[in-house]
């Protein structure tokens, strides 16, 4: 993405230090401890808060795990080559302070963008649930999972011929639960959030600082490339109805709250905001 940038300290600091460390250990444990049969990714990621897998402390968890070595490096990358700078200039509480902030920021509006998206199939499954019939479930999976039509094609026929029988009844209901627990039960993991956070900071603070893509090889200022970047995400995240696994509003999430909260300390704490 980007090649490099000198920035004000010659070492890492100790909290991307301390972050690179953690992300790595963890990356490296999931994968060891997924052959032995515990999966980090279920109990670490961040699930919607009506799965039967969500857990509180997974707002913060999730920001540790990374699905492949690709994902892990990019975030790791950009957190060491523009955090180190941040730290730098604000010092590592704030610097920590402030990634935590964007990291949950991400995760809420994250989380805002999956209720509005879900709330109509999460309603439609009630209705089929709490009143199973042949012609209601047939209606909820041409809704929401028409690409299961075929599959179920034949249990959806057999109930239509006897609606009343109570085993077809009781499954239509099961089979609805299942495919919502499908839907909701896709985790969210990475750091991505927070490092979108640190990239508008640097953006913010560092305007003008030249960086050089890799892809095109060319040199662009850094507002114009968090800008580019930010408007990029929002109009995948609109755009994304076949669904392509990047959880772009968590991105947007963080710069959002990244922008609040430099917008904060430069009103009320301007003396000391570098």
């Amino acid at each position: 993405m980007f090649e490099r940038f000198r920035g004000r300290s010659g070492g890492t600091p100790p909290v991307v230090l301390n972050l690179l460390i953690i992300n790595v250990l963890l990356f490296f444990a999931t994968s060891i401890l997924t052959r032995s049969g515990i999966d980090l990714v279920r109990l670490l990621g961040l699930y919607y808060p009506g799965s039967e897998h969500f857990h509180p402390y997974q707002l913060l968890t999730h920001m540790f795990m990374h699905a492949n070595l690709t994902h892990l490096f990019f975030n790791m990358f950009a957190l060491w080559m523009f955090g180190k700078v941040l730290e730098s200039v604000w010092g590592s509480s704030r610097f920590l302070f402030y990634y935590f902030v964007t990291g949950f920021g991400a995760a809420a509006l994250h989380l805002f963008v999956n209720w509005l998206s879900l709330k109509s199939v999460i309603f439609d499954a009630s209705q089929v649930i709490n009143a199973p019939t042949p012609d209601a479930f047939l209606a909820y999976l041409n809704e929401h999972f028409p690409q299961y039509i075929h599959q179920l094609n034949q249990f959806v026929g057999n109930w239509m011929s006897d609606p009343t029988n109570g085993a077809l009844v009781h499954q239509g209901a099961q089979y609805t639960n299942e495919l919502l627990q499908l839907r909701i039960g896709i985790p969210t993991i990475g750091a991505s959030g927070a490092v979108f956070g640190i990239l508008l900071a640097f953006g913010m603070l560092f305007p003008n600082t030249r960086l050089m893509l890799l892809f095109p090889p060319i040199p662009i200022k850094a507002k114009w490339f968090v800008i580019g970047y930010g408007l990029i995400e929002f109009f995948a995240g609109v755009s994304n109805r076949s669904g392509d696994n990047v959880a772009h509003f968590a991105h947007l999430g963080g710069m959002v709250f990244g922008l609040i909260l430099i917008l904060y300390w430069r009103k009320f704490n301007r003396k000391n905001f570098y």
